[in-house]
């Protein structure tokens, strides 16, 4: 129990259900990387079936209690446990360059900053599965014209293929959160490259949903739009009403209007 106390800190909830566990390493394929990276890993109740699998299986954990623990239970892991917070350390440390994929329970209070931080490394991520609070991983895997669908959707599946795999009870955790989870797996598409320039396309998508109940010409007005170009019927359109390929077209008008 006092490890669970130790990292209650995190927002995280230890998994006792090793069916579970197993269930979320068999969520990836294992096919075009020889690294995976396990973020979160705690007593380990999921890396020991990772580290059976046919890949090199690194895991990064910033509680110093668990990393210990880590070091004393799984020899496996000698020199592949990196002690740091993934959310500021530069992953191409150890991987330099080279092709790997994401897994983890995350804890819940950094699990969407989790996200933005794997989108970075999309280049170099072919595929990511984890446990996140089950209305964070529906937000992800959500299509157009819900209130779930935003940010987090269009971002991640302009570049990846999102899928929701299976619901987790509360009962299962230690403690037990107050919510439901959900294990999804993102795939990378074959084209990922946007055909617009990517660094407006997360602005212009950042920007919609901030105003998301306003039209796109009103929410988007901070972009300093021509008026010809505000006149397309587009603008008339809410941002959750946008697929991901309109929003990319979007994209693509607005580079054309010079922004």
């Amino acid at each position: 129990m006092e490890k669970v106390k130790a990292k209650k800190h995190l927002g995280q909830h230890f998994l006792k259900d090793e069916s579970i566990a197993a269930a979320i390493a068999d969520a990836l394929n294992f096919e075009g990387y020889d690294d995976l990276l396990e973020i979160g890993p705690g007593m380990g109740v999921l890396t020991k079936y990772l580290i059976e699998k046919p890949v090199n299986t690194y895991v990064i954990e910033i509680d110093a209690e668990s990393v210990a623990y880590l070091e004393e239970n799984f020899p496996k892991l000698k020199d592949k446990i990196i002690s740091k917070d993934f959310l500021k350390y530069n992953i191409n440390e150890i991987f330099e360059g080279k092709q790997f994929a994401i897994i983890g329970n995350f804890p819940y209070n950094i699990s969407t900053q989790i996200v933005f931080r794997a989108l970075e490394y999309r280049r170099q991520i072919p595929e990511f599965a984890g446990m996140f609070q089950k209305e964070v991983a529906e937000r992800i895997c959500e299509k157009k014209g819900t209130k779930a669908y935003g940010i987090l959707s269009v971002l991640v599946q302009a570049f990846y293929e999102a899928e929701y795999l299976f619901t987790v009870n509360e009962d299962v955790f230690i403690p037990p959160p107050k919510v439901k989870s959900g294990v999804l797996r993102l795939r990378r598409k074959e084209n990922f490259t946007l055909p617009c320039a990517e660094k407006l396309f997360f602005t212009v998508v950042k920007t919609a949903f901030q105003q998301r109940r306003k039209t796109l010409r009103n929410s988007l007005k901070t972009l300093n739009l021509s008026d010809k170009l505000r006149e397309d019927t587009i603008f008339d359109l809410r941002p959750e009403q946008l697929t991901v390929a309109q929003f990319i077209g979007l994209t693509q008008k607005i580079e054309g209007d010079g922004i």
